[in-house]
């Protein structure tokens, strides 16, 4: 009967762990984009190469939990879409160095302005992930913060593009706003993602409430 208990037995703060784990990665990853635009070298890129892997791990070390729980926390959609969220988000921050580096392209004043927003999304996803259970409420005003960022990131993507293909002067000039393009894509996307994480925290709370 022991390995039954096992089974059953919920692994709160397991879920919570790996959860807050993930939020610190998306700091962390962030933090080594930011790193590689002020500098970018080899040594800057295996760096956030391995930041995205060691949160891939932490991801698959949920997924591989909530296989194996009977008896979750919240409920084990909620818990699988906000670790893929966040997972999904850090993957969006590496391909933009990784696109970067593809494209031969050097870092450019947009690239950065939207890293920094999504340095602060990055943090108000890790509050939010800390507070989920204990204090739901605080948790959601971190989720809208988180939306409020995203809305703020797309505004200053629009705008990069807008202003990234004004007057195009030959084809070499077309071929690099089309990378740039590219590579600022990435970090729409990451915020979208942000952005579902938040709306999962919302609805959490709501079915709690």
């Amino acid at each position: 009967m022991e390995w039954l208990k096992r089974f059953i037995k919920p692994r709160q703060s397991n879920f919570l762990q790996l959860l807050i784990q993930q939020g610190e990665y998306t700091i962390v990853s962030v933090e080594s984009l930011k790193a590689y635009l002020k500098k970018p070298n080899e040594k800057r890129s295996v760096q956030a190469r391995q930041v995205e892997k060691d949160a891939d791990e932490v991801h698959r070390i949920l997924v591989h939990e909530l296989e194996d729980s009977f008896v979750t926390p919240l409920d084990r959609e909620d818990i699988f879409a906000l670790s893929r969220a966040l997972d999904n988000f850090i993957d969006y921050v590496y391909d933009t160095i990784e696109e970067m580096e593809i494209f031969d392209l050097e870092p450019f004043t947009a690239v950065s302005q939207i890293a920094d927003l999504l340095l602060e999304m990055a943090r108000e996803l890790h509050l939010t992930m800390e507070r989920l259970i204990d204090h739901p409420r605080v948790a959601n005003e971190h989720a809208r913060r988180v939306k409020k960022l995203e809305n703020a990131v797309e505004r200053a993507y629009r705008q990069s593009l807008a202003d990234l293909f004004q007057g195009p002067e030959d084809t070499e000039h077309i071929m690099h706003m089309l990378k740039c393009r590219e590579v600022l894509r990435h970090l729409s996307n990451a915020a979208d993602q942000g952005d579902k994480a938040a709306d999962i925290v919302m609805d959490i709370g709501v079915k709690w409430s």
